[in-house]
């Protein structure tokens, strides 16, 4: 079948069974947004298998055995996530609790406070302590001049300095390098589990 008849039965296909299959997921999944995820997963299953569906009205049934696999692949894939998500959960508070119990109190405080803290400011600060680049690696990284560099870093830590001066924090110095080093030596596990996500 030429591109032109491959689209056309395409359409035709989608046209005279997305709402039925649409209304097949919906009683299947949690949400409507699930539901358009099958669909949408579907279809993009029939494109590329348009040959295979039948011709007739039995194509509603291939349909809806692709997205009964659809779904099922998808709660497969939430159980496995919600168990490395425990995984990391449980890892996370053993590592924290390594890490407190170390004598790291004020890296921990100082880790809670930067979580809080705005994107950018994270970034360049995690790059910046936890990474150890300099400036012009920084720059280099996030794509600015070194003098921006400089500056958004300026910045971000007296936003961290100010933020754990309200945390109750003597912010001076502010989180140190080797505080940062500390953390991530615990939680290497935790990064490693965190990949399979």
């Amino acid at each position: 079948m030429d591109v032109e008849g491959r689209e056309e039965r395409f359409r035709g296909l989608y046209d005279s069974m997305r709402s039925r299959l649409i209304s097949y997921a919906l009683r299947r999944t949690h949400s409507p947004e699930d539901a358009a995820d099958v669909m949408a997963e579907v279809f993009t299953i029939a494109w590329r298998r348009i040959d295979d569906i039948p011709r007739d009205d039995s194509s509603i049934f291939w349909l809806y055995a692709t997205a009964r696999r659809v779904i099922a692949n998808r709660g497969r894939k939430v159980i496995h996530q919600q168990q490395v998500i425990e995984r990391l959960r449980h890892q996370a508070g053993m590592s924290l609790g390594l890490v407190a119990h170390a004598g790291h109190e004020r890296s921990m405080i100082g880790v809670l406070v930067l979580s809080r803290m705005d994107e950018d400011d994270r970034e360049i600060l995690m790059l910046a302590g936890w990474e150890g680049l300099d400036t012009a690696e920084i720059a280099c990284t996030l794509q600015c001049s070194p003098a921006a560099a400089r500056i958004r870093l300026h910045r971000a830590r007296a936003r961290l300095s100010a933020a754990l001066v309200s945390a109750g924090v003597d912010s001076s110095p502010v989180v140190k390098r080797r505080d940062f080093e500390a953390l991530a030596e615990s939680t290497n596990k935790v990064t490693e589990d965190a990949r399979e996500l």
